[in-house]
């Protein structure tokens, strides 16, 4: 794997949310996940939010404590290290957690947005997540309206801006590394099958086989995220200087 990274001209990342369990974020499908307590479409929905949105802060502020607690791990490190040799040129994410930037990483694309902020549903004003007051849910806008994050619910539709970077960088990409996603869910998992249609490579990191191994995937280790990174960072160190051509 770490051969192929040097190889590539532009080689990009998708990450989902097995690269941030082992900073303590359970998988929301897994069985510790929130969705093993909270009916994704009751309180995941943008419907359910607009219809009883202190009922789904319920569930939201539970998510927020898990992010906030939430530090990087080695491997999202190691994806920061190979876009600082200039191997990665950008990671499409499908996490709201911002780990990647807290590692170190720059070119972000955050598909299914963030949990930094918060923005009103009505005025569309937004508030940096620490200067709101959770003393009364639902938190509200100063015009008095719901605040909601700035993430993506179940029934909305990728921003468009985060939608139309990730497609240009897949299809511009020899090489993409999939990193703890089994990339199922539309629209994300029209990523890798892009990149693979215009002959990228396909790597993946997963610790269990997917779809994509089955039928896409060039190569697959099947280890967590924070063992293989490191290890396909430290076999690049390992390498000669003659192989180093995008250091």
């Amino acid at each position: 794997m770490a051969d192929l990274l040097l190889q590539s001209r532009y080689a990009v990342a998708l990450t989902g949310a097995g690269i941030s369990v082992e900073s303590g974020i359970p998988d929301f499908r897994s069985e510790k996940g929130l969705w093993s307590k909270y009916d994704p479409m009751e309180y995941g929905h943008i419907d359910s939010f607009r219809s009883n949105p202190a009922k789904v802060w319920k569930m939201l502020l539970e998510m927020d404590s898990v992010l906030m607690k939430a530090v990087p791990n080695s491997a999202h490190y190691a994806l920061a290290d190979l876009e600082r040799r200039g191997i990665l040129k950008a990671i499409v994410t499908q996490n709201v957690d911002s780990l990647h930037q807290k590692a170190g990483s720059l070119n972000v694309i955050e598909f299914h947005g963030n949990n930094r902020s918060l923005r009103c549903g009505r005025c569309s004003r937004k508030y940096a997540r620490e200067s709101v007051s959770f003393e009364k849910i639902p938190p509200l806008c100063a015009c008095g309206y719901p605040l909601r994050p700035e993430f993506v619910f179940f029934g909305e539709e990728i921003p468009p801006d985060a939608y139309q970077k990730a497609m240009t960088s897949v299809q511009r990409c020899d090489l993409m590394l999939v990193v703890g996603t089994s990339a199922t869910v539309a629209p994300a998992s029209y990523l890798p099958r892009t990149a693979k249609s215009r002959g990228a490579i396909l790597l993946e990191v997963n610790p269990a086989a997917t779809e994509l191994s089955h039928r896409m995937s060039d190569l697959h280790i099947a280890e967590s995220a924070g063992k293989a990174l490191p290890a396909i960072v430290a076999a690049l160190d390992a390498s000669s200087p003659k192989q180093r051509k995008n250091v």
